[in-house]
């Protein structure tokens, strides 16, 4: 395995979707890095999803950093029992953490907060100021409508070509897993 990936940070839903290959799939990731001694960064809620991966990236051995805000801890989700948890100030504050302590990022199916994630490593790509790969799991088809607008932003000329980012995909764990390793 590379060295240049000792830590990589997860993106995913604080939800569980409506294909529990979702949630599988989460567990094998989280699986898979506690294993492989890749450290997790997160967004720190114990819940859906990212519950899912933080915890089967502890059960396997791994060690796991959860970056969120008091306002979410209050509000919305609270901490994952077992992380290590840095407190930031507001969301960006959180984001640019977890993009600081992390080497790469897995993007799995979420929500709202997942895309924005996505889009701002996106964007950062995109500018230059990071060269840090994505490596994003496709299950059950769920990033196909992205892509499918990536390539429309692309005909449409508001984007270059899908190849000026560091973009890997997969459809399967499996598949996801090979690529980290190649990396």
């Amino acid at each position: 395995m590379s060295e240049k990936l000792k830590s990589v940070a997860v993106y995913c839903g604080h939800e569980f979707g409506t294909n529990p290959n979702f949630a599988s799939d989460a567990k094998k990731i989280g699986e898979f890095l506690g294993k492989n001694n890749i450290r997790m960064v997160f967004g720190g809620g114990n819940v859906g999803l990212m519950g899912t991966v933080a915890t089967a990236a502890l059960d396997a051995g791994g060690h796991v950093i959860g970056v969120s805000t008091n306002n979410v801890i209050e509000k919305q989700e609270p901490v994952h029992k077992g992380v290590e948890v840095e407190i930031v100030d507001g969301v960006n504050e959180r984001k640019q953490k977890m993009i600081e302590l992390s080497d790469a990022f897995i993007i799995l199916p979420g929500g709202i907060g997942t895309l924005n994630e996505l889009t701002d490593i996106m964007t950062m790509q995109q500018i230059g100021e990071s060269k840090k790969p994505l490596f994003f799991l496709n299950t059950a088809g769920f990033w196909i409508p992205f892509v499918r607008l990536f390539i429309h932003m692309q005909r449409n000329g508001f984007i270059e070509s899908i190849h000026d980012y560091n973009i890997h995909g997969a459809n399967t764990v499996d598949e996801l897993v090979e690529k980290i390793l190649e990396y």
